[in-house]
């Protein structure tokens, strides 16, 4: 469904979503990055520790995603 269908009530709903959803990925992301450097930082044995820092690392590419969606939503919005 293209954003120009959609009423006002159900875009500013998404875009409510959205900054939960970005908020609470920022949120849990963060948390994981600073366990995996606390971890390194700590143990000897760093292969759990190097292995899961990717993670967030590879996720966090969605979080431009969502800004650029919310962008495209609020323009929608004052139009």
């Amino acid at each position: 469904m293209n954003l120009t269908e959609k009423n006002l009530e159900k875009l500013r709903g998404e875009l409510k979503d959205l900054k939960v959803i970005t908020g609470a990925l920022i949120g849990v992301l963060g948390v994981l990055f600073l366990f995996c450097v606390y971890g390194l930082m700590t143990n000897e044995d760093n292969t759990f520790f190097i292995s899961m820092i990717v993670v967030p690392i590879a996720l966090s590419a969605i979080i431009p995603l969502n800004y650029g969606k919310m962008k495209k939503i609020k323009m929608e919005l004052e139009s």
